[in-house]
């Protein structure tokens, strides 16, 4: 009786995980850290809930444009890669083939083994096998500059819509410290999910994610208080 063998890897969603995780923090740590330093500033609710929505509209925009434009960026060298492979392979086949030999036998295969490895495997689909074994390029990496921004934008409005919907439902004398409590926790709710997704240490993706956003709201806060106005 054979048994099918399945396994689930955290580094095939490593490229989502980094854009979702990278979104939601910078939305809550952003738009709390805003609205912590125009509390401090002395600014009323509704500026605060103003200031915050175009924040969080242009803070998504931001990310979503960020995204695409690097991993577009990406995707260009991917694309001019694959064009000089392919050139390369039509133009000197056997010396594509003896590079391909080459890799294998400097990650441990006998010059043998390495050949027959490397005939095959170019029989099968030399392209492929070049982009895999040379340039390190496979399906499951392959930079998707659209996913990454949809992920982004989406990822950053729900991180930054939590914060404002704390103004909405605090007084505004508690404001700072509701938001701050709240800001807190939630970043150590997340770092700890990502953590656990991404296969590491919880304890220590919470603390690393609630530091710095402890940090920010922290900066913020002085500068609201430095440019107090008084506007009651």
């Amino acid at each position: 009786m054979h048994s099918k063998h399945f396994e689930n890897h955290k580094i095939t969603s490593v490229g989502f995980l980094r854009a979702a995780v990278l979104g939601a923090n910078d939305g809550l740590i952003s738009t709390s850290s805003l609205i912590v330093g125009l509390a401090f500033a002395g600014l009323n609710e509704n500026q605060i809930i103003t200031t915050s929505i175009a924040a969080l509209i242009a803070g998504a925009m931001s990310m979503a444009a960020g995204e695409y434009v690097s991993v577009s960026s990406q995707a260009d060298t991917e694309a001019a890669d694959l064009k000089k492979e392919m050139l390369e392979l039509e133009e000197d086949p056997e010396a594509e083939l003896r590079e391909l030999e080459g890799i294998y036998i400097k990650r441990g295969l006998s010059k043998p083994l390495a050949k027959e490895v490397a005939t095959e495997l170019t029989n099968h689909n030399a392209l492929e096998a070049h982009l895999r074994d040379e340039l390190g390029i496979i399906e499951i990496h392959k930079a998707k500059p659209l996913q990454a921004a949809v992920a982004s934008a989406i990822m950053f409005s729900i991180g930054a819509i939590l914060p404002i919907g704390i103004v909405y439902i605090s007084d505004l004398k508690h404001l700072v410290l509701t938001e701050s409590i709240f800001t807190t926790v939630l970043l150590f709710m997340m770092g700890a999910i990502a953590a656990k997704v991404g296969g590491a240490n919880m304890l220590t993706g919470a603390i690393r994610v609630s530091f710095w956003g402890i940090i920010a709201m922290g900066f913020t806060a002085f500068v609201g208080r430095l440019f107090e106005t008084n506007i009651f």
